[in-house]
């Protein structure tokens, strides 16, 4: 059998955590930043967790992570 290739955006989007979750960045901080306030900024550069829905379709895009 050939290797699987990794989806290259999703290498880029996600990380692997130690129990096999994967993190991901917030949207809407990229951007038009001067009318968000600063507390909705701090929160938003903090990692989140990818929905357990979502990780077996991150899992299919990165089989080596």
């Amino acid at each position: 059998m050939p290797k699987i290739k990794t989806n290259r955006g999703a290498a880029k989007r996600f990380k692997a955590t130690a129990s096999g979750r994967y993190k991901r960045a917030h949207a809407f901080h990229n951007h038009i930043l001067t009318k968000k306030d600063s507390k909705r900024k701090r929160k938003l550069r903090a990692d989140a967790l990818v929905a357990e829905a979502d990780t077996p379709m991150i899992r299919r895009m990165m089989p080596y992570s």
